[in-house]
């Protein structure tokens, strides 16, 4: 995929059908100050952005915003942020289907094809519609990122000839009609609290880098092309959003009302009408414009779901059958087909009005993991990773992204509870499967036990020590000690490390050796009266297999040596338990 076809994702995947059906209610919040409302949400969101930008040029991998928590917050934060990113990209494209499908009925009653009766008293055209659209895509996916990117480019460049043709009108117009200024009199009809109630409608429709950030796989020179491919698409939807919302407003003038109120009044069809008053068939081209924004739009959500999808399989936080490879094609095929026949049975058969609310607080909790995760990764990997943009002022302007993210989705949680309702929902079943089949799958694949023995019962307080084969009991004194004062048990880790080219399976070969290497220091603990485990775990990443330790085994206090704790800062950042580091 090229830099146009990237931002062609973006545009459709920030435009969708929003700029046609939310431009209306929003002006209908804050009046003419919609404007600013735009402007200011561009604003915020640019603090995610550059996170974005910065981890999607120097990680170029499917699964964007799931790949970096993982690499830079500690379990379970990466299956949750893949759990939720899965499930609100895969809304999205449902919404988009079930949108298309409203705009095609509505245009096929419009010229009196149908009359908007269910098909066999049954089944509603708009849902079938959108399922076939949905059936449409996921085909087309399958084929592979070039007829992908083709078929999206060119629907998207559609889409804006709709929207230009809107512009180009409504200036005409206004060109013509000189007291236009007379609209925009009354700028602020709502006050503040109408830009932020506006400001809270359409904040998500910024968001669309989270779709160009998945394409980092199969993008020509990501590290260049995917911070332009943000910046450029944000650019343009911003200004787009704020140009249509302004001639909307300035080139009607209807009678006994201002054209803000008459915009406002007609919520989603406000655009639709407005456009009936200064552009030819303005109805018509509205409704054309919606329908190819919602085909654009799902054809990227299509491909962003399908990614994350993708992305978890091959990391076994889903099946692992999700991260298959179509032989020809290079797509991953079973990803996309899973992804789509969930998205059509969502939008056939829900009730997605109730459900898309939550997709938006998804995505701000995600955006709020992503820019903690930028400061991590950062004091992780330092200047070791390569990158093609580095966010300026670091890391205030993380910090400010988070409490911006936060703040908008405590906004929600006050003017619409029901979408923190579902996503708490939604939260708690992913951290149930993340307990019970995702960590014992990833722990099984990335650092499985060869051999463990010990007593049986099992104390609350637990304390775990990395072998050191050099001086096996130097940390044993200390951990003995604390398990003494605290009624603990001591359990002693052995990764026998093979390289990343070497199946784990070379390594159970030498699990008998590690367990005798156990024996002087069961003895010291038996002789101590000390509860004791002993661990052996095949890895390729010592610092891998160590804290998922922590987590299986539930420790309080990890002991170590100083040394290696301070050249090793990715278990520093990731530890999930109290450490005492021994000099």
């Amino acid at each position: 995929m090229s830099l146009t076809d990237i931002i062609m994702v973006g545009i459709a995947g920030m435009i969708g059908g929003a700029i046609f059906v939310l431009t209306g209610p929003a002006i209908g919040l804050a009046g003419s100050a919609v404007i600013v409302a735009f402007i200011i949400n561009a604003i915020i969101t640019l603090f995610t952005a550059m996170g974005y930008a910065e981890l999607g040029s120097a990680m170029p991998e499917a699964g964007g915003g799931y790949l970096w928590v993982r690499e830079g917050l500690p379990r379970p934060n990466a299956f949750i942020s893949g759990w939720m990113a899965w499930f609100a990209h895969t809304i999205a494209g449902s919404l988009y289907a079930v949108g298309f499908g409203s705009f095609f009925a509505g245009l096929l009653q419009y010229t009196q094809v149908i009359n908007g009766d269910p098909l066999l008293g049954i089944i509603p055209i708009d849902k079938l519609v959108a399922v076939a659209s949905v059936l449409v895509f996921i085909y087309i996916n399958v084929k592979g990122t070039s007829e992908t990117g083709k078929t999206g480019t060119i629907v998207t460049i559609v889409q804006l000839g709709a929207v230009f043709a809107l512009i180009a009108a409504g200036f005409w117009t206004m060109y013509n009609n000189p007291n236009w200024t007379a609209n925009f009199s009354d700028f602020m009809p709502m006050g503040v609290g109408g830009i932020v109630a506006a400001m809270g409608l359409t904040f998500i429709q910024f968001e669309g880098y989270e779709i160009i950030v998945q394409t980092g796989e199969e993008v020509k020179n990501p590290k260049r092309n995917i911070p332009r491919a943000i910046f450029i698409s944000l650019a343009m939807v911003v200004t787009l959003y704020c140009i249509v919302a302004f001639v909307s407003i300035g080139s009607i003038f209807p009678e006994g009302m201002a054209s803000w109120k008459f915009i406002g009044d007609n919520r989603e069809l406000g655009i639709m009408k407005a456009a009936e008053m200064f552009l030819p068939y303005g109805a018509l081209i509205v409704l054309a414009g919606g329908m190819v924004s919602t085909l654009a739009a799902l054809n990227a959500t299509t491909f962003s779901s399908a990614r994350v999808a993708f992305a978890m399989g091959r990391h076994y936080n889903l099946p692992h059958k999700l991260s298959s490879i179509h032989p020809r094609n290079k797509t991953p095929h079973v990803a996309i087909v899973v992804s789509g026949i969930i998205m059509a049975f969502i939008a056939y058969t829900l009730p997605l009005a109730d459900i898309a609310v939550a997709a938006g607080v998804i995505f701000l909790l995600l955006f709020t993991q992503v820019n903690i995760a930028v400061i991590s990764i950062r004091r992780i990997y330092g200047d070791k990773m390569s990158y093609g943009f580095k966010t300026p002022l670091f890391p205030a302007i993380q910090i400010t992204g988070i409490f911006l993210n936060i703040g908008l989705a405590l906004y929600l949680l006050v003017t619409q509870p029901l979408s923190w309702g579902i996503t708490i929902l939604w939260i708690l079943v992913g951290f149930v499967i993340y307990r019970m089949y995702t960590f014992k799958q990833e722990i099984q694949h990335y650092a499985p036990i060869v051999t463990s023995e010990g007593d049986l019962k099992r104390q609350d307080y637990r304390i775990l020590i990395p072998y050191t084969p050099e001086n096996p009991d130097r940390l044993i004194k200390y951990a003995i000690r604390i398990a003494k004062e605290t009624a603990g048990e001591v359990n002693i880790l052995r990764v026998i490390t093979v390289p990343h080219q070497t199946p784990l399976s070379a390594g159970v070969a030498f699990a008998d050796t590690a367990k005798r290497s156990f024996e002087p220091l069961e003895k010291m603990l038996d002789s101590e009266t000390v509860p004791n485990h002993y661990l052996v775990r095949v890895s390729h990443d010592t610092t891998e297999a160590i804290l998922a330790t922590i987590e299986e085994q539930k420790i309080d206090l990890l002991v170590t040596d100083f040394e290696t704790l301070r050249h090793d800062k990715k278990l520093l950042t990731l530890t999930t338990c109290k450490v005492l580091a021994i000099n």
